[in-house]
C-alpha cells in the first residue's frame, strides 16, 4: 500500500477577483512539482466564480473534462452546439477529443457558482467530442454511493474514454463503509467535500484528500454529520 496526503490548506490558490480558485494539482500559474497530478487526473480545481463572470470560449483537446455543480448556475456553450445551464446537482462530462471550443460563464448576475472540474487525461486520442449532463438526487448517494462516472456507456452515471470510476456518497457520524478498487493496478483519490472522516485510519478535515493504490479496497468512517466524499478510481499509468 502507498498513499499520500493532501492537506487542504496546501492547495493552490489563485484569487483573480472574479474567480477564486483552489488547485489540488499544477495549474496554471501555480506550479508544484510534487503535485502536478495523481494517476490519470492531470487537474482538480475548487472554483467560486462571481455573478457574471466566467470563462470565455477557449479551446480543449484530448481531455476528459468532468464538472460537478456546489451551487448555482453555469451556461455553458461549445463548438458542438450545446448552449445549456447546468444547475446545482449536476455534472457535466466532456470529451474534448480531437478539439472543441466551449465558454462556461454564471447564468446569475447575483449568485456566486461553486463548483469543482476535473480533467483526465483520456485512454483514446483524437475521438470524435461528446458532451453528456446527468442530475444526481440527494437519496441516492445519502449513507451509500452513487457512481457518477465509469468506462461503461451502459452504466449508472455518465462514461469516459478511460478506465475511471467516480462515485460521490453523503455519510451520517459513524457510518463506516468499504469501497472496493474497481479495477487492478487502478489508486484512488479521496476529496472530503464536507465534514471529517478517517479512511484507513487516517483522519482527513473538509477538503483534505488521501491519495492510495497498491490496494483492493479502503475502508472510510464518517467522523461528522453529512461529511461528504468524491471518489475518484484511476488509472496510476
Amino acid at each position: 500500500m502507498n498513499y499520500l496526503i493532501h492537506k487542504a490548506e496546501d492547495r493552490g490558490h489563485a484569487d483573480h477577483g472574479w474567480l477564486n480558485a483552489h488547485h489540488s494539482f499544477s495549474f496554471a500559474s501555480w506550479y508544484n512539482p510534487e503535485k502536478v497530478q495523481f494517476g490519470m487526473i492531470r487537474v482538480l480545481n475548487d472554483d467560486i466564480i462571481a455573478g457574471g463572470m466566467g470563462f470565455g470560449k477557449h479551446p480543449h483537446d484530448n481531455m476528459e473534462i468532468i464538472t460537478i455543480m456546489r451551487k448555482g448556475a453555469l451556461q455553458h456553450e461549445d463548438s458542438m452546439g450545446h448552449k445549456e445551464v447546468i444547475y446545482t446537482n449536476e455534472v457535466q462530462v466532456m470529451s474534448a477529443g480531437s478539439g472543441v471550443l466551449h465558454s462556461e460563464v454564471n447564468a446569475n448576475k447575483d449568485e456566486e457558482v461553486q463548483l469543482f472540474q476535473i480533467w483526465i487525461f483520456p485512454n483514446k486520442k483524437n475521438v470524435a467530442p461528446r458532451y453528456d449532463k446527468i442530475k444526481l438526487d440527494e437519496k441516492n448517494y445519502t449513507n451509500k454511493f452513487c457512481q457518477l462516472i465509469s468506462p461503461d456507456q451502459n452504466d449508472e452515471g455518465s462514461w469516459i474514454y478511460q478506465d475511471a470510476w467516480f462515485s460521490l456518497g453523503k455519510f451520517e457520524n459513524g457510518k463506516s463503509i468499504d469501497y472496493t478498487i474497481k479495477k487492478k493496478n487502478n489508486g484512488v483519490y479521496a476529496l472530503i467535500i464536507e465534514g471529517s472522516a478517517t479512511i484507513d485510519g487516517h483522519p482527513l478535515n473538509k477538503r483534505d484528500a488521501l491519495g492510495i493504490w497498491s490496494i483492493e479496497k479502503l475502508n472510510i468512517t464518517s467522523q461528522s454529520d453529512n461529511m461528504e466524499i468524491l471518489i475518484m478510481d484511476v488509472p496510476m499509468t
